[in-house]
């Protein structure tokens, strides 16, 4: 299993992703970087110790296949020496029972090595996707803005990929082709130490380049799975924004755009391509110089009478299954290179710190009132960079707070606090009199609710959309939240109704009819605490009536914080916050504001005009 941690941080601002360097390379689009690279010995005991009674018969198979392979060049001596040279047919026969069971074994252990780590890595695989996307799924909210989930993706989805070459059947048979390369040696050594010795030069100087190549064919593999989640990324954006794509005729560009990410990725791997290709060619110049002294050596000792001609053909066959292995070593050690790249890759993910982590979260929640208090709130997105300055206020159970103000003044901000998508650099929010930065969040989350304002709906239908927060709810808890928020007055004139497929981000949908989905799905929640982010904007004045009907119902014994731009929709709040540049300039309640003629009364009076 993955680390999932490596040191906790001990300052607010090492756990919160809103430092400076978090943010330069949130800008940059970029993941952080691992503090180390995977190795030999971190994954032996993450992924092969784990798996050792899969791996050790899979070695015991390989051994056997390549015993029961090293039958065919043995028999070569006896066939041209015995059968043809003294015309023994009883040999033949021995030979051909040998070699015909030998290729028998093969067949049966090649077959068995194939399920048994074939089948083994690939439930890796999916266990390692597993992990990453719950490991992914428990990062901060910030993350995920900062982050193309296309790279996402590629990130569960493509990175793990290569550990089946660690503990699928490429490791296996490196071992196995190093074992036959020795017994091979060996032999070799038997029947000519000094053909032997002559092979053994290019073949060092063939493996020591090789070794060095992997060594600089690393990083490039790391590169090309940045690169391919940076395309992947791109083109996920551009297949969910198709409509303004074509709605700005830039179909052309957009093409452009991706045929730069492939240009890239293509560079990339020819750069791979090239050292791999080095190594290929360097095996066949230096083997073929090998094979080439091999045959005059051989020449020479067969006219002095040194050398039989079976056992000249015995040491060429020989030699050719102690090279073969060699050169094979070759692919899988780029192919075992690959899987490390991207299980570095995965590391970077895996180290990253969640936003829950329970020893700086000790408060669990078991029943939640909804009090609500901001104490001297202060936060930065960059550091020195405050969107918020000092905020005060309590909202108490049942209250409804009204956030207005300009664009860009801090509403969303104090909303995203509430919600726990962001954490206070300074000052705290209090939920029932706990810190909310030390509460657990799955036990405070399970009583919020979120309303926004371009809400996000699944691909599916209307009912699973709204079932969404409670899978297991009945009927009469659907029926009472789809009336709650008329869903049924546009669903009851669909054919299919509830079960309507709604396409992707409910694209079948109007924007209206999404809102009210939306709504509905918070109405089937009941949470204690709701927050609703320009909730009725999607939606016509017919809508709008509706729609507030229900909402009036929705708030009532629940804490909300309602953003707002009509301030039609926001006149029986408890109490109404105008923020102006990261500050509450004023509150108090409608009637209040509007008396004493302020920002508010100026806003407001405004909007009549329009």
């Amino acid at each position: 299993m993955l680390p999932t941690t490596t040191k906790l941080p001990t300052s607010r601002a090492e756990r919160t992703p809103n430092g400076p360097k978090a943010t330069m390379r949130a800008k940059a689009g970029e993941l952080p970087k691992a503090e180390r690279k995977v190795t030999w010995r971190t994954a032996f005991w993450q992924y092969i110790w784990p798996r050792r009674k899969h791996m050790l018969l899979g070695l015991l198979l390989i051994v056997v296949s390549r015993v029961a392979g090293m039958v065919l060049p043995g028999s070569t001596k006896y066939l041209l020496d015995d059968v043809v040279g003294q015309g023994d047919l009883q040999m033949l026969w021995v030979l051909l029972g040998a070699v015909v069971g030998a290729l028998v074994v093969q067949s049966v252990t090649s077959y068995a090595l194939t399920q048994l780590l074939s089948v083994e890595a690939q439930l890796l695989i999916s266990q390692l996707r597993t992990q990453v996307q719950r490991k992914i799924l428990s990062l901060p909210t910030s993350f995920f803005d900062n982050t193309k989930s296309g790279a996402l993706v590629s990130r569960i989805m493509s990175d793990v990929e290569g550990v089946r070459n660690l503990v699928g059947t490429g490791l296996v048979q490196l071992i196995g082709g190093t074992l036959t390369a020795l017994i091979s040696l060996v032999w070799l050594i038997y029947i000519s130490p000094w053909m032997t010795f002559f092979t053994l030069v290019p073949v060092g100087i063939f493996a020591f380049v090789a070794m060095k190549a992997f060594g600089r064919i690393r990083p490039i593999f790391r590169t090309r799975g940045v690169i391919n989640a940076e395309v992947t990324g791109r083109l996920t954006e551009s297949l969910n924004g198709v409509r303004v794509i074509k709605g700005f005729g830039a179909e052309e560009q957009e093409n452009r755009t991706f045929e730069r990410g492939v240009q890239r990725l293509f560079d990339n791997v020819r750069t791979s391509l090239t050292a791999t290709s080095f190594i290929s060619s360097m095996s066949t110049l230096l083997l073929g110089l090998a094979s080439a002294g091999i045959m005059g050596i051989g020449a020479y000792q067969m006219v002095g009478g040194e050398l039989t001609s079976g056992e000249f053909v015995q040491f060429t066959v020989l030699l050719g299954f102690m090279i073969a292995p060699i050169v094979q070593m070759s692919n899988i050690g780029s192919q075992l290179t690959e899987a490390f790249a991207g299980l570095d890759r995965t590391e970077e993910i895996m180290n990253m710190q969640p936003e829950d982590i329970a020893e700086e979260r000790p408060i669990v929640l078991d029943e939640v009132k909804g009090d609500i208090a901001f104490h001297d709130v202060r936060f930065a997105y960059e550091e020195g960079k405050e969107v918020l300055h000092g905020i005060d206020f309590t909202a108490t159970k049942g209250s409804v707070i009204a956030l207005v103000g300009t664009s860009g003044s801090g509403k969303s901000t104090i909303a995203g606090l509430v919600a726990t998508y962001l954490t206070p650099t300074a000052g705290t929010v209090t939920i029932d009199g706990h810190d909310l930065s030390k509460v657990r969040l799955s036990s405070y989350r399970k009583h919020l609710g979120v309303v926004l304002q371009d809400d996000f709906l699944f691909e599916g239908t209307i009912r699973e959309n709204i079932l969404f927060p409670r899978p297991d709810a009945t009927e009469d808890q659907l029926m009472k939240a789809v009336k709650g928020a008329y869903v049924n007055e546009f669903t009851d004139r669909m054919e299919l109704g509830l079960d309507t497929v709604i396409g992707e981000r409910g694209v079948k949908l109007s924007g209206g009819q999404r809102q009210r989905v939306a709504i509905a799905r918070a109405m089937l929640a009941d949470p204690k605490i709701l927050i609703l982010d320009e909730a009725t904007s999607n939606l016509d004045t017919e809508s709008e009536a509706l729609i507030q009907k229900s909402l009036n119902e929705l708030v009532k014994d629940r804490t909300t914080f309602v953003i707002a731009h009509r301030l039609s929709t926001i006149r029986q709040a408890t109490e109404i916050l105008v923020i102006e540049q990261g500050r509450i300039a004023e509150r108090g309640t409608h009637a209040e504001l509007i008396a004493k003629e302020g920002r508010y009364y100026e806003l407001y009076t405004y909007q009549a005009r329009i």
